[in-house]
């Protein structure tokens, strides 16, 4: 059926109010279904890790090289490290290794430690594993390591194997020779040795 002319022009001016408003109905039902979802729900990251990690100052994997004083290479390195008072280290599962200018090496792997840079001391504790290069295994609780000069010694008792055999000590230090320059690692306090008759001489003590 045929509109007449009053009769589409009447149609025309509501279509100009009806469809506006329809319009922004349904702009305002999008933006209400918008703010129901939270934009961060789908990133893959957690919230909580990142906060302890910026209030720990954790470092992750760090290393640390240098010479001592006789000339010796040394360096350290770790899983992770928490700095303390500005010049301090704690450490977890740390490594140390010592190549010494005469010739040889020692390798060292703890739990835990410590460096202390104003004391030039590196501390590692818990099941403190000694390697040397000349055939020696050594372990203890803690071992306190020079960082600028080349010298390391047990806080207590040792438990070792090597070319003599295995043995026990009530501490175990590295002593270098004046004369020639050599490290040699020296067992006091009571050395209680099971000889093998097929090995080298014996742990030096004092």
């Amino acid at each position: 059926m045929a509109l007449s002319e009053s009769s589409r022009t009447r149609l025309i001016s509501w279509l100009k109010i009806v469809l506006p408003l329809a319009a922004m109905a349904i702009l305002s039902t999008l933006f209400l279904i918008s703010r129901s979802i939270d934009p961060l729900a789908e990133i893959p990251y957690s919230t909580v890790d990142l906060r302890d990690s910026a209030r720990s100052e954790r470092v992750t994997k760090p290393s640390f090289a240098g010479a001592t004083e006789e000339g010796d290479m040394i360096a350290f390195t770790a899983e992770s490290a928490l700095p303390r008072d500005g010049n301090r280290l704690d450490a977890n599962d740390l490594a140390a290794e010592i190549d010494f200018a005469s010739g040889g090496s020692v390798a060292v792997r703890a739990e835990t430690g410590q460096i202390d840079q104003p004391a030039d001391t590196a501390t590692l504790r818990g099941g403190v594993e000694i390697t040397s290069s000349t055939g020696y295994r050594v372990e203890t609780e803690a071992l306190a390591i020079g960082m600028r000069q080349t010298r390391a010694e047990t806080e207590g008792e040792i438990r070792a194997e090597g070319p003599p055999g295995t043995f026990t000590a009530g501490r175990m230090r590295l002593s270098t020779d004046p004369e020639t320059g050599k490290v040699y690692m020296v067992f006091t306090a009571g050395v209680k040795l099971i000889y093998d008759p097929g090995s080298t001489p014996g742990p030096t003590e004092e």
